[in-house]
């Protein structure tokens, strides 16, 4: 899985941005320092260090590598917006240190004031600020890293009968891999030898290890724990589940929400606005006051104090945040708009099978006239010759380690199974079967009654035409389903539950999990239409699963698929579950929201620093380097406002 990967992640981009700001941030201030000192002592304390025009020399010297080395991509990038006529945050950067840069020049005739010294330093203060961000996205980015730590390095492959150790990129698919108690789980595979307990809690969630054996998935990076597996990759590389993860967080991660599309347009409308409030500001003070050089360093102190950085960090600051934060609870960012309709949404769709319930059958009640376990035995030793799911069930409930001898066995579709113990004649299956058998259900009756009006499914069990008693199996609903929806209900949300299932197995698992609108007996392909009709009353996420949810997932003004679900339904969601819990589902409306708030919160603050700050440029008040340090401060507030949202409890 990391061969693919470690191009991106084992020297992460940001990392060497931070590298890369951190040097330019030390150079820049190794020359700038100086400038400032040599500024302090001659024009406030008037102490004469060089002679002029030496000491403008001085100046200009020193201030050339912190604009046109240390800040020179900063200025590339904001002329080239000047010259396309495509503004940009550097373009007021850019054009307000060569100004001032230039001054230093023509103060040699006389005619302005030396503002050199400024630029060097409004240069040094921008480049901090790039640092800080860069920190901050760093930070962010972190946990991509960390789930690509999860991986394990080497594994132990069996071929030709040899145990070898190889590197996890030489695993292939169709490879058997062996794993010792305490290993981690290379990759993605099957169990075909051995039994042990699994922690899955990097997918899961959950603390308790999962029992696995032959036949059963296992996902790479879990961690065995006290038996020793052989499983048969099935996924390696990219294809693997938590390379999937680790491609969804990047795509969050530079994703954009409308707002942020919005914030966009307005920095490109806002730019040249800025430009030109620049230099109206400068003719007007030029033109009133007749001070050349007042009225420059006034215009330069307009084009930074505007210049909109906090406007840009608003919102990636917040979504690279608030995705590595789902990312840690198993709630995976796909688009970025997701984030902010969910704040719109009202009705909250869920499909049954495999959402709110387990999706697959489990028995849930026995009623026996000769025993539990002799009921059992003999149920199973018939059962593990069906592959139905239903059979399976009862199979996995009676956990026999030998089976009674089954001969005549013969399935009967849709009604059941039957065949010979002995000489005994077995029948097992629904009413249907025992009436063409005419075997009497008269005692079982209430029984069948009573778990049939759960929505449950009844198999009875006959010996010789003797009712030995009946079985019940349904797809149990999970653990915290009924809490999940709970607490949506407690929200304000009206849920809704859409099945293929009939009426009354589908109000018996809506009753159990606390739904009261149910739309059942709906075929796959008009799950989508349904989700439709309900999206006229208002904002809808669908959560599902499945490969015939993925038309209502698309559908849906917000789509939730649950990642222990199919590719295509992961595919067609907005937000991904990886843990496949209800739990989750709550948990990414509280952080949709959670992020949102704080988008909103930067914006305003990014927007009212503007609004405060421009005019007391336009005023003169501000000194250009104090412009800078505002503008400075005013990103590295919406950075800090940002990393707060860690802080939040979902």
């Amino acid at each position: 899985m990391r061969a693919n990967l470690k191009n991106h992640h084992e020297s992460p981009a940001e990392d060497s941005e931070i590298s890369n700001w951190r040097w330019r941030l030390y150079l820049s201030w190794m020359f700038t320092i100086p400038i400032a000192l040599l500024m302090i002592f001659e024009r406030l304390f008037e102490i004469v260090v060089f002679q002029m025009p030496y000491s403008v020399i001085v100046i200009l010297a020193l201030g050339f590598p912190v604009i046109f080395i240390f800040g020179w991509e900063t200025i590339r990038g904001g002329l080239r917006g000047l010259f396309t006529a495509y503004f940009n945050m550097d373009s007021l950067i850019a054009l307000g240190t060569i100004i001032a840069y230039i001054t230093g020049l023509f103060s040699f005739s006389g005619i302005v004031q030396d503002y050199s010294g400024v630029a060097a330093m409004i240069m040094a203060f921008f480049t901090t600020g790039k640092y800080v961000e860069a920190i901050a996205r760093g930070r962010a980015s972190q946990e991509i890293r960390k789930l690509l730590e999860l991986g394990a390095k080497k594994c132990t492959v069996l071929r030709d009968n040899k145990e070898f150790e190889v590197s996890i990129e030489e695993v292939k698919v169709g490879d058997l891999i062996i794993i010792k108690p305490g290993e981690k789980i290379p990759t993605d595979g099957m169990v075909i030898k051995g039994e042990s307990s699994v922690d899955e809690s990097m997918v899961t969630g959950e603390s308790l290890p999962i029992d696995k054996m032959k036949g059963h998935s296992v996902i790479g990076a879990t961690i065995n724990q006290d038996g020793t597996l052989i499983i048969k990759a099935t996924k390696v590389g990219n294809e693997t589940f938590l390379a999937h993860i680790i491609q969804l967080v990047e795509e969050a991660q530079g994703t954009k929400v409308p707002i942020q599309k919005l914030a966009d347009k307005i920095t490109s409308v806002f730019v040249p606005i800025i430009l030109a409030l620049a230099a109206l500001t400068f003719l007007n003070w030029w033109l009133l006051s007749g001070d050349l050089s007042r009225a420059i360093g006034v215009g330069v102190a307009v084009l930074v104090i505007a210049c909109p950085c906090a406007l840009g960090l608003a919102t990636p600051t917040v979504l690279m945040v608030g995705s590595g934060m789902g990312a840690k609870r198993g709630i995976l960012f796909r688009k970025g708009e997701a984030i902010q309709t969910m704040k719109e949404v009202k009705t909250i769709v869920f499909d049954k099978t495999g959402t709110i319930t387990q999706g697959k059958p489990q028995v849930t009640n026995i009623q026996s006239f000769s025993g539990e376990k002799s009921l059992l035995e003999i149920a199973a030793s018939l059962e593990h010759l069906s592959e139905h799911p239903i059979a399976k069930a009862i199979v996995n409930k009676a956990a026999l380690n030998k089976f009674a001898n089954v001969t005549s066995f013969k399935i009967v579709r849709g009604r059941g199974v039957e065949g010979k113990i002995g000489r005994n004649a077995m029948v097992i299956g629904n009413r249907l079967l025992m009436k063409e058998k005419k075997i009497n259900i008269s005692k079982i009756l209430p029984f069948l009654e009573n778990c049939e009006s759960e929505g449950k499914t009844t198999m009875i069990v006959a010996k010789d035409k003797k009712v030995l008693g009946a079985i019940a199996v349904a797809d149990a609903i999970k653990e915290d389903s009924q809490q999940a929806i709970s607490f949506l209900h407690q929200q304000g949300y009206r849920t809704v539950m859409i099945t293929g299932d009939n009426e009354k197995t589908a109000h018996a698992i809506a009753r159990q999990a606390g739904i009261k609108e149910v739309i059942a007996n709906v075929l796959p392909e008009d799950k989508a239409k349904k989700v439709e009709e309900l999206q006229k009353q208002g904002m809808v996420a669908f959560i599902g699963d499945g490969i015939n949810d993925a038309p209502a997932l698309k559908q849906s003004n917000v789509g939730i698929a649950m990642g222990t679900g199919t590719d295509i339904a992961i595919e067609a969601g907005d937000i991904v579950l990886a843990r496949g819990s209800l739990i989750g589902a709550v948990q990414s409306i509280a952080l949709s929201k959670a992020i949102f708030v704080k988008i909103k919160q930067n914006l305003f603050w990014a927007f009212a620093y503007n609004i405060v700050a421009i005019p007391l440029a336009v005023a003169g008040v501000l000194n250009p380097v104090v412009a800078e340090i505002a503008m400075a401060l005013s990103s590295v507030s919406v950075v800090t406002n940002a990393n707060m949202l860690r802080r939040k409890r979902i």
